[in-house]
C-alpha cells in the first residue's frame, strides 16, 4: 500500500472520504508497524511501517485503506520490565482507538510476552505470533443518521436511574423477540420500553458495554465475565451486544430510547484494562507504551500500583493517557448521543502522587469540556488503594454512589436499633456528606441494592452469601450486606415469612423513593428476581444472573408501587433534590420538623435513644400554595400510635400512600387526632386546606 506521512491528531484510524489516516501514541517505541488483513482478519496481507513521529505520535496516512479495512499493530522497543518496557513486536496489538472490532479472541499462551512457562517469568522472551486469536480493529466510516434525535436532558431533581445490564435484562422477557434478546436492539423492543415508562423510569444506567474480555480462568471453567469490568476498546462496543453491527445497533438503541424520553448512562471502566498484572497478556497498552499507560511502582517498575484489585491501574496523570479518556467519553456523547456516565472505582481516576486528588487534571480537564458539560457525571468513590474511600468529595458537579444510604436503609429495616438519626442524614439528602462546595443534594445517588450485591428479594431471603456457582469456595463476595432472612434461610413455603419478606421490601422502596437524592434501583427488583442467594454474579451469564421475568417466578410485584412513588416525587417537589432543608422557621412554617410519635418536636434526647426504630417528619411545601407532607418509618415489629401534628393553614391530613392497609384509610385526619402505625411500615399523609 502507499503510505505519506499524514497527521498526528486526531488519534486513532480516521478516514477522510478519500484515505485513511492512522496515528497511535507510544512515547517510548522505536518503530510501529501498520498489520493490514483481510476482511475477515484471518491473514495479514501487507506490514507497513508508520513513516512519520511528531510529539511521540508515530502516524502514516493511506489513500487506499477504506472503511472495513482490518488493522493491527506491532510495536517495537526495549523489552526491559525491569525498566518498566515490555515492547514486544511478536504482538499484535489493538489499536487503543479502535470502534469496531472484527474477529475473535482465543485464549492461548502466545498472548503473553513472556514464556509462561519459564522459570524467570516475565523476564523471559516469548517470540511467537498471537495474530491468529487476536481481535484486530477495524477502520469505519463513523456515518449515522440520527434524524431528529434529541437527548431528552431530564432535569436532576426528576431523575429516577434504573441499573440494567444489557443482556440479562431480556435474555428472559417473552414479549423481546428471541433474535433480539440479549442485545442493545432487546433494550427498546415494545414491552421493554413500555415497561420502562411504567414504572417512571427517565434513565437507563448500563453496565459495562465497552470492549471487554473474558478472564482466563473464567473461561477454563466454564464461565464468562459476565459484567464487563474487563475493558480492552474504550471507544468499541461489546461485540456480543451487536454482533456484526455493534456500533449501529447501539447508536439505534439510543436514539429510540430517546423516543421513550428514556436516557442513556454508561459505567465506563476508565481504572484499570483486561491487561492484568507483571503477569498478564500483552494485548494492547501493555505492548504499544506500558511505562506511559500504568501506574507502576516507582522503585520497582516492574510491578504495578495496584489500586482496584485487578493487576493495574490507568495512569491518568499522564497526558495523553488523559488525553485517551476525554477523547473516549467525547466520543460516546458527540458520535453516540449518550446522556451520562457512571466511573467504576473513580478515587483512581482522581490520583496524583500524592493520592486522590479532587482538583486532578481529570476533574479539571471535565469541568472546563463544554461537551462534557451537559450530561450526567456520576462517580463510583471509592477504589482498594490507600485513601481509597472519597463519598463525599468529589467536585462540584459530580454526583456520587452513596453507600452510607444503602448501609444505613438496609440497618434500619432489619430492626437495627440506634439508626434513626444516620437515617434522619440519609432521607435528606445526606448533607453530612454532600453540603459543602455548593454541592446540591442530587450529589448523592441513593441506592438499596444494584449489581455488586444481593438483588432485593435476596436481601431479604439471606443471612448469607451463597456464591459456590462461581467456583471460589463461597469466599468471594461481601460478607457485610445487612440483610436477613426473616425465618428461613432462601425459599420458603411459610406464608408468614413470605409476607414479612415482601413487607420489607415495600418499605426499602418506599424509603429509597421518598428520599431526597436521585434513586437508583436494580432491574429485576421490581418484580422480586432473585440470584438464589449469589450476591457476586460477575461471572454467572446464564439464568443465575439474568432478570427472571416468568409470571410463575415473580413472588412479589412492585411495579405499581414503584410507579405511585415516582408520580408522588413529582407531585410533591419537596420530595425532590433541589434544595437543602435546614428546620429553619420562616412565617411560622418550616420545611422540615422531626416529630415523635406524639406529634412533639424530637428534642436531643429523643436523637439519642439507643432503641429508637420509629421516625416521622413534616416536609414543609417546596413553593407558596403547595402541600406538607407527613411521613412515618415505623422498623419496630410493634404497632406504634401516632398522632396528627399540626401545619400552619391545614385542616386534614389525607393518605397518599402507605406499605400496610391503614383502618379508615380513605377518610381525612385531623390534627390531634390518632392512629396505630402498623409496625413495619411506612406511611404517607400529605395536608389539606
Amino acid at each position: 500500500m502507499r503510505i505519506f506521512e499524514g497527521a498526528p491528531h486526531p488519534l486513532g484510524a480516521n478516514w477522510d472520504g478519500r484515505g485513511t489516516n492512522f496515528a497511535l501514541f507510544s512515547a517510548n517505541a522505536e518503530k510501529v508497524e501498520l498489520c493490514l488483513f483481510d476482511r475477515q482478519g484471518r491473514r495479514e496481507l501487507e506490514r507497513v511501517m508508520l513513516p512519520e513521529r511528531t510529539d511521540d505520535i508515530w502516524h502514516g496516512y493511506l489513500p487506499d485503506a477504506l472503511p472495513g479495512q482490518v488493522y493491527g499493530y506491532r510495536v517495537h522497543g526495549p523489552y526491559d520490565p525491569e525498566r518498566g518496557h515490555r515492547f514486544n513486536a511478536h504482538k499484535l496489538l489493538l489499536d487503543p482507538y479502535a470502534k469496531v472490532l472484527a474477529g475473535s479472541f482465543i485464549w492461548n499462551d502466545v498472548h503473553f510476552g513472556y514464556r509462561t512457562r519459564s522459570s524467570r517469568e516475565d523476564l523471559s522472551f516469548d517470540r511467537r505470533d498471537n495474530a491468529r486469536g487476536m481481535w484486530k480493529a477495524v477502520v469505519i466510516d463513523d456515518a449515522f443518521t440520527w434524524g431528529n434525535d434529541r437527548p431528552p436532558q431530564v432535569p436532576w431533581q426528576d431523575t429516577i436511574i434504573y441499573e440494567a445490564h444489557v443482556k440479562g435484562l431480556t435474555m428472559q422477557r417473552e414479549d423481546v423477540s428471541p433474535a433480539t434478546r440479549g442485545t442493545f436492539r432487546g433494550l427498546v423492543a415494545p414491552g421493554m420500553i413500555d415497561h420502562l415508562r411504567k414504572l417512571g423510569v427517565t434513565a437507563i444506567e448500563l453496565l459495562p458495554v465497552h470492549q471487554f474480555m473474558d478472564d482466563r480462568h473464567l473461561v477454563e471453567r466454564g464461565l464468562r465475565n459476565y459484567w464487563g469490568y474487563n475493558t480492552l476498546g474504550f471507544f468499541a462496543p461489546e461485540l456480543r451486544y451487536g454482533h456484526e453491527d455493534a456500533l449501529s445497533s447501539f447508536k439505534s438503541t439510543v436514539s429510540q430510547l430517546h423516543q421513550a424520553g428514556i436516557e442513556v448512562i454508561l459505567d465506563v471502566v476508565y481504572n484499570h484494562t483486561a491487561e492484568g498484572n507483571h503477569l498478564g497478556p500483552t494485548l494492547s497498552f501493555k505492548g504499544i507504551d506500558n511505562a506511559s499507560y500504568y501506574w507502576l511502582k516507582p522503585d520497582q517498575p516492574r510491578y504495578y500500583d495496584d489500586f482496584t484489585g485487578t493487576g493495574n491501574s490507568l495512569n491518568l496523570t499522564h497526558p495523553r493517557v488523559l488525553q485517551m479518556v476525554m477523547d473516549s467519553l467525547r466520543y460516546w456523547v458527540e458520535h453516540c448521543h449518550v446522556d451520562g456516565f457512571r466511573f467504576d472505582l473513580a478515587t483512581t481516576l482522581g490520583r496524583g502522587p500524592n493520592g486522590f486528588d479532587p482538583h486532578s487534571g481529570f476533574f479539571a480537564a471535565v469541568s472546563q469540556d463544554p461537551m462534557l458539560a451537559r450530561v450526567k457525571m456520576i462517580a463510583e468513590p471509592w477504589d482498594l488503594g490507600l485513601g481509597g474511600y472519597q463519598v463525599g468529595a468529589f467536585p462540584a458537579g459530580w454526583s456520587e454512589w452513596n453507600d452510607t444510604f444503602r448501609r444505613t436503609t438496609r440497618s434500619f429495616w432489619r430492626g437495627d436499633a440506634g439508626q434513626v438519626r444516620d437515617l434522619a442524614a440519609r432521607l435528606t439528602g445526606s448533607a453530612d456528606k454532600f453540603r459543602h462546595n455548593g454541592r446540591p443534594p442530587r450529589s448523592s445517588i441513593n441506592h438499596v441494592t444494584v449489581h455488586d450485591g444481593f438483588t432485593l428479594a435476596d436481601l431479604t431471603s439471606y443471612e448469607g452469601k451463597h456464591n459456590d456457582a462461581n467456583g471460589e469456595d463461597n469466599r468471594d463476595g461481601s460478607d457485610d450486606n445487612q440483610s436477613a432472612n426473616w425465618g428461613a434461610e432462601g425459599t420458603t413455603g411459610d406464608k408468614t415469612i413470605r409476607d414479612l419478606r415482601s413487607l420489607t421490601r415495600r418499605n426499602l422502596l418506599a424509603t429509597l423513593f421518598l428520599s431526597q437524592g436521585v434513586p437508583l434501583m436494580l432491574a429485576g427488583d421490581e418484580v422480586g428476581n432473585s440470584q438464589n442467594g449469589n450476591n457476586n454474579t460477575y461471572c454467572q451469564d446464564n439464568p443465575i444472573g439474568w432478570v427472571n421475568w416468568s409470571p410463575s417466578n415473580i413472588e412479589d410485584d412492585h411495579v405499581d408501587l414503584i410507579a405511585s412513588l415516582v408520580r408522588l416525587r413529582k407531585r410533591f417537589p419537596q420530595l425532590q433534590p433541589n434544595h437543602w432543608l435546614y428546620g429553619v422557621e420562616q412565617d411560622g412554617k418550616r420545611d422540615i420538623t422531626w416529630l415523635l410519635p406524639s406529634a412533639q418536636e424530637m428534642q436531643e434526647q429523643d436523637w439519642n435513644f439507643s432503641e429508637a426504630r420509629f421516625i416521622a417528619y413534616v416536609l414543609g411545601p417546596a413553593a407558596e400554595g403547595g402541600a406538607p407532607l407527613y411521613i412515618v418509618l415505623n422498623a419496630a415489629d410493634h404497632p406504634v400510635e401516632i398522632t396528627f401534628p399540626s401545619y400552619p393553614d391545614h385542616t386534614a391530613w389525607r393518605t397518599e400512600l402507605t406499605t400496610v392497609v391503614l383502618a379508615d384509610q380513605g377518610n381525612d385526619r385531623a390534627p390531634g387526632s390518632k392512629v396505630e402505625a402498623p409496625g413495619r411500615s411506612v406511611l404517607v399523609f400529605s395536608g389539606r386546606r
